[in-house]
């Protein structure tokens, strides 16, 4: 990977001088340009006797030049996929940054993703400031959703139609496909059209950032529904606590839920495979540790056992492209019951699913201030014209990273890195499944 380009196109070149000159109100405080040779490096850390390539990503933040006058500039904004925690702060921090930093007088909000780029989508909506002062304290998005894509052509067309010069798009691994989609369109009409992508997924399972806003919002909620679940699991005989969190192809919200409440007894993630019966799997586990402890509690990813499903189809996928899953939490209530009835020895299972909670929940104070960050950001990046992109947060800095790296793949927990090996430690539990070299 030391050979990555992370090179950013340009969709228009800088001839203008930036209206920015300083920070907020206070004339003291002169504004701080970065210029694209301002980097990050991509691997900061550096092994004894391996090579230190200096493979780097642009840092973000205002350039002394922009594309144009930001008077004269049309923003739009939209939200794609499902909803998760901060959208509204995100879309908030755009319009403030677009209007008091700039002067840009016209910011579009589009209407339910990609599908208000379509000819039949509903006419975009005026955003201001004053329009969008108090929607922080709302979950959701003020835009609406939706998933599938449009054709990327049509797009492009309504894009110009609207006149927009710098848009806006939030959204997960298959959004930004479509970012990467519509930036070459444009590119290709030499439209001079910046198309910024914000990274949004609940899961954490975007490659290139360090985490995804939203999501501690939704290990702070997640892991007091698994203190919940342990309170009620010791409260009742033989008590068997299932907690369902998000994670369809990453286990980060249930590793982090986990550690957070230091309540889990087991943890079941997409990465690590596991066995229900033998005598090393999760069955036989659970029987030694109700002989013990008389409760026990599990945090089960949504995307993990999809091994032991025979019957789905391989090509099923939803409307964004994802592969279907089959839901692993009625079949461990259905295996766990049935096992320990047929023992003679019946348990008190409860089974808690806090997606719809998690999903729709304001953002808490840490995914506040990064979502603002994370706007300010991306409305500097597209007045210097940059595009195909996102904006992220690497290393604890803020960057661009080209869409092309983004889109190879998903983030996924490293099952011989140190976050799962803290996991286990945490929980205690043993490798489950009967052949260990599995």
């Amino acid at each position: 990977m030391t050979d990555m380009n992370t090179q950013i196109t340009i969709a228009k070149e800088c001839d203008y001088p930036s209206p920015l000159m300083f920070a907020g109100c206070d004339p003291t405080a002169k504004i701080r340009y970065r210029t694209d040779a301002d980097y990050v490096r991509v691997f900061p850390c550096i092994s004894p006797g391996q090579d230190d390539p200096v493979t780097a990503f642009e840092r973000a933040g205002p350039r002394a030049m922009i594309t144009g006058n930001s008077e004269e500039m049309v923003a739009g904004i939209l939200t794609c996929g499902g909803i998760c925690p901060g959208l509204n702060d995100v879309i908030r921090g755009l319009v403030m940054s677009l209007s008091h930093h700039y002067g840009v007088k016209r910011i579009l909000g589009i209407r339910y993703g990609y599908a208000g780029l379509a000819p039949d989508g509903l006419p975009p909506i005026e955003l201001t400031p004053e329009k969008v002062d108090e929607i922080h304290r709302d979950g959701g998005t003020m835009l609406g959703v939706s998933r599938g894509a449009q054709d990327v052509g049509v797009m492009a067309e309504q894009v110009l139609a609207l006149g927009i010069t710098k848009l806006f798009v939030i959204g997960g691994d298959g959004t930004q496909r479509g970012v990467m989609e519509l930036s070459e369109e444009l590119n290709g009409r030499k439209a001079g059209v910046s198309v910024v992508g914000i990274p949004k997924t609940i899961d954490n399972d975007i490659l290139w950032v360090d985490q995804s806003f939203g999501f501690d919002t939704a290990v702070d909620i997640a892991a007091r529904v698994v203190s919940d679940a342990h309170v009620e699991a010791r409260s009742t005989e033989r008590g068997v606590g299932i907690i369902k969190v998000m994670g369809r192809d990453s286990g980060f919200i249930a590793a982090h839920a986990a550690l957070a409440s230091l309540e889990a007894n087991v943890v079941l993630i997409p990465e690590v495979e596991f066995e229900l019966d033998g005598s090393r799997g999760l069955l036989s586990f659970l029987e030694g540790r109700l002989a013990k402890k008389d409760h026990v509690v599990i945090v089960v990813a949504e995307g993990a056992g999809q091994e032991l499903f025979q019957t789905l189809e391989a090509d099923q996928k939803d409307a964004s492209g994802n592969k279907l899953h089959r839901d692993i939490g009625d079949l461990l209530c259905d295996r766990i019951s049935d096992y320990f009835t047929n023992l003679g020895k019946p348990v008190k299972l409860k089974y808690l699913d806090p997606g719809y909670s998690v999903r729709s929940a304001p953002a808490c104070g840490t995914d506040r201030i990064y979502c603002t960050r994370l706007a300010h950001a991306a409305v500097h990046a597209a007045m210097a014209g940059k595009t195909a992109m996102m904006v992220s947060r690497w290393s604890g800095h803020y960057v661009h990273v080209p869409l092309d790296l983004v889109t190879t793949g998903r983030r996924k927990i490293n099952p011989t890195g140190s976050l799962w090996r803290t996991v286990l430690e945490a929980t205690g539990q043993p490798c489950l499944v009967n052949n260990s070299t599995k």
